[in-house]
C-alpha cells in the first residue's frame, strides 16, 4: 500500500469555504427579525450565517441585497399564512385567519417575536431610505391584495352593500402591525387573541 507523502496529507489551500445558502439565508432571516436592518451588523450576520464577509457578498450581494432575499423568504416561510388567508371562501374568514393567525405567528416561541415587516421599517438613517422604501411597498401590496380580496366579497354580497374594502382592509392591516409591535413588546398570543376576536365582533355582518 502506498504510504502518503507529507505533501498529500496537507489540505488544499484557497478553496472557498462551502456552506448551504439557503440555510445561511434562514439565519440571517432571524438576525433580521431580531435586531431589524440597521441593528443587525455585518458581523453579526457572517457570525450567525457562519461564513465571511466574502462568501456573503458572493452569494447575497450586499447587505441591501441580502435583506431583500430575507424578506422574500419571511414572506414565503413565516407569513405565508397570510395567503393562505385569502384564499378563504368567505371574507370573514379572511379577516379571522389573518387576525388569529397575525396572533399566533408573532408570539411563536420558535421565532423572535414580532413582525419582519414592522420591525424591518424601522430605520432612521439616510444610508437605509431605500430599505424603508421597500419594506413599506411591500407593505402596501398586501394592503391592496387584501383590499382587492374584499372587493370581490362585495360584488359576490359576502360583503355588506355599504362597506368599504379599502377602509376595512387598512382596518386589519392597522389591527394586525399594532398586534406586532404588541408582541414584540412582551404581550402573549392569549392577549392577542382576544384582541383578534375583539376586531372581529367590528366585523360587518
Amino acid at each position: 500500500m502506498k504510504t502518503p507523502t507529507k505533501k498529500e496529507k496537507l489540505p488544499a489551500r484557497g478553496r472557498p469555504r462551502s456552506f448551504d445558502p439557503d440555510k445561511a439565508l434562514g439565519l440571517a432571516l432571524r438576525v433580521f427579525w431580531r435586531k431589524g436592518y440597521e441593528g443587525a451588523s455585518l458581523s453579526d450576520l457572517t457570525k450567525a450565517m457562519g461564513i465571511n464577509r466574502p462568501s456573503l457578498y458572493a452569494a447575497f450581494g450586499d447587505k441591501q441585497a441580502l435583506f431583500r432575499k430575507v424578506l422574500d423568504r419571511y414572506a414565503s416561510g413565516p407569513v405565508s399564512y397570510v395567503r393562505e388567508a385569502m384564499n378563504a371562501p368567505r371574507a370573514r374568514g379572511v379577516a379571522e385567519r389573518l387576525l388569529i393567525g397575525t396572533a399566533e405567528r408573532v408570539c411563536d416561541p420558535r421565532n423572535p417575536a414580532g413582525c419582519l415587516l414592522v420591525q424591518g421599517a424601522l430605520v432612521t438613517g439616510d444610508t437605509a431610505d431605500s430599505v424603508r422604501r421597500e419594506v413599506n411597498s411591500r407593505r402596501r401590496a398586501g394592503q391592496i391584495a387584501l383590499q382587492q380580496r374584499l372587493r370581490r366579497a362585495k360584488r359576490e354580497r359576502d360583503l355588506p352593500p355599504d362597506s368599504d374594502p379599502a377602509v376595512l382592509a387598512r382596518y386589519l392591516m392597522t389591527v394586525t402591525n399594532g398586534m406586532s409591535v404588541q408582541a414584540a413588546g412582551g404581550a402573549t398570543a392569549k392577549d392577542l387573541r382576544k384582541v383578534a376576536e375583539t376586531a372581529l365582533r367590528a366585523w360587518p355582518e
